[in-house]
Formats: C-alpha cells, structure tokens, sequence
C-alpha cells in the first residue's frame, strides 16, 4: 500500500469515527428525552409499593437531580458522559460502568459468536450449491430465503424445545462453557446466513462468470480451486459489508435470546432497567451498544477497502 492510499484511507476512517461520535450523542439524547416521556414516576418505580413518604421521594428525586429542571438535567447528565461517568444506577446502588462492565463480555461473546457461524454456513453454504446446474442451486437459494424469515425468538424457542428439553444435548440455560453459547448462536446465526447468504451467492454467481475466472478455468483449475482461490475473495464483499449492519441486529436480538435462555449480558439488563426507568443503567447500555455498533462499522469499512484495493481510489 502507497503512502497516499495510506493517508486517504486514514483520512477516510477519521471521517467515519467523527460521524460515528454524532451517532453516539444523537443516541445518548433520545435515551434521554425518550424516557422522560414515558409515563410514571422514577422514584415510585424504584422505591417500590410500599407507598413511600413524600420526605422519602424528595430525597430521592434530590440526590439523583431529577429535581432539577429537564434542561438542566440534560446539561449535566452530558457532561458526565464527556468526561467518561456513566453514573450511578438507581434501581442497583451501583455504578453503571461497573454493571455495564460486568456484563458486556457475555453479549459480545453471543454476537460475535453468531457472526463467526453466520459466516461459516454462508461460505460452506454458497460454495457448495451456488451457480451449479439443475437442482442445486435452486435448492441454496430457496434454504437461504426461508432461514432469512425465522424470527430469532422462535427459532430459539424451536431449538430449546427439540435440543434441550428434547434430545437433552445442550443444556437449556447459563453461560458458562461452551455448550451453552451453541443454541443461542444458532438461533442468531440461522436467520442473518440467509441475508447474508441472499447477497454473496448473487456476487459468486455474477463472478463465476468474469473473464478472469473463465481463464483461470481453461488453465484446468480445478472447479472448488477456482470458487475458493479466485471467486470467492470478490464475492464476500456485499456481505461483508452486511455484516457492520448485522452487528446492530444481533445486539438487539440478544435480548431476546438472554431472556429464553436465561444468559447473562446487557439484554437482560436493559430490560430490567427500562421496567423501572433508571435512566443511567438504560442509558449506558444503549451507548455501549451503539459504539459497538460504530467501531464494528467503521472495522468492516476499513476491511473492505483493505480487502479490494480498487476502492482505494476513490476515497477522497
């Protein structure tokens, strides 16, 4: 790589990570002011039924500055953020950094291991059956469009049931060790390695067809040697740059999946945390969740421009 293709694409990746940080403060501002709008008193949610004093919740709504004006509020909440303090959970007495912190790696580890197997069964899926005659590729593509219409809640449900409860393979709940990883994977993996799949056996198809690879096959290159060596670099990239997308749409069916297998992770957390409005555990999660989002975006940009040089030049 080139000294000015070095610094286009430095300059090209800058750009993205400043978009992203407007991405994030827009985030952080409608978390907030979308929960101010939900009907219900935080401090009731959080005390509880036990018809608490009104000393009680003016000394509650006093220590959180929810007593203060909504503008206010906002000005100071923000202010947090920049300087890096999530603040202090209401419903937990805990600090939501600390909580984030503790349950981040579990939701991390489910989405990526549902993207790694997402890939997996899309490349051996595509290679397998894309552009060959008769059956075969009817068969991928009508597999590929049926796995992309399973709702990730009830494929879980269907492979808690069958694998679990039924087979008794896998247990049916946790998060620790390996075996429990495998269900929930699958249940994230099977529906996005149908969008994916959609769009990379299009582009293997359309490739298997370039003269460069009608060359390579009058040369007596074998057919799998042709699809792996030569097709298939150019053809994952429409579904590589899926996948910054598909990384958003695992998070968000992460919460599903923690709650029917009973995960640990940022999910299950929101979920609780949103029930009872804390806003600064809600907040928090959803910023973390966001700059997953952004850096895997911004990573699959940058791979992509890596991985075919020829849009190296036409950074700005």
């Amino acid at each position: 790589m080139n000294r000015e293709r070095l610094w286009r694409l430095a300059r090209h990746s800058g750009t993205r990570l400043l978009g992203g940080a407007l991405v994030l403060w827009v985030t952080a501002t409608l978390a907030f002011f979308g929960l101010k709008l939900v009907p219900g008193d935080p401090a009731l949610s959080i005390l509880g039924t036990g018809n608490p004093t009104a000393e009680t919740i003016a000394a509650f709504n006093h220590e959180y500055g929810l007593d203060e004006p909504l503008a206010v509020q906002y000005a100071l909440y923000f202010e947090r953020l920049l300087r890096g303090d999530l603040g202090m959970s209401y419903a937990q007495h805990s600090a939501v950094a600390g909580i984030v912190a503790g349950q981040v790696g579990a939701t991390f580890q489910l989405t990526l291991s549902a993207l790694l197997t997402a890939w997996v069964i899309v490349l051996a899926w595509t290679l397998l059956t894309a552009g060959r005659r008769g059956w075969w590729s009817g068969l991928g593509s009508g597999v590929e469009t049926v796995a992309a219409a399973l709702p990730p809640f009830w494929l879980a449900i269907l492979l808690l049931a069958i694998f679990a409860f039924g087979l008794h393979l896998f247990p049916p709940a946790g998060s620790d060790g390996l075996r429990t990883l495998i269900l929930p994977s699958l249940a994230l993996a099977l529906p996005l390695a149908g969008f994916i799949g959609q769009v990379t056996r299009e582009s293997l198809e359309i490739t298997l067809e370039q003269p460069f690879v009608l060359t390579a096959r009058t040369r007596g290159v074998g057919d799998w040697a042709v699809r792996w060596r030569h097709a298939l670099r150019h053809s994952v990239l429409p579904g590589l740059s899926l996948s910054g997308w598909a990384i958003g749409a695992l998070i968000s069916g992460d919460v599903v999946v923690e709650l029917i297998f009973s995960r640990k992770g940022l999910g299950r957390q929101l979920v609780q945390a949103v029930q009872v409005r804390d806003l600064p555990l809600t907040i928090g999660i959803t910023l973390v969740v966001a700059i997953g989002f952004v850096l895997a975006n911004w990573l699959v940009d940058l791979i992509y421009n890596l991985v075919d040089p020829r849009l190296g030049r036409n950074i700005q």
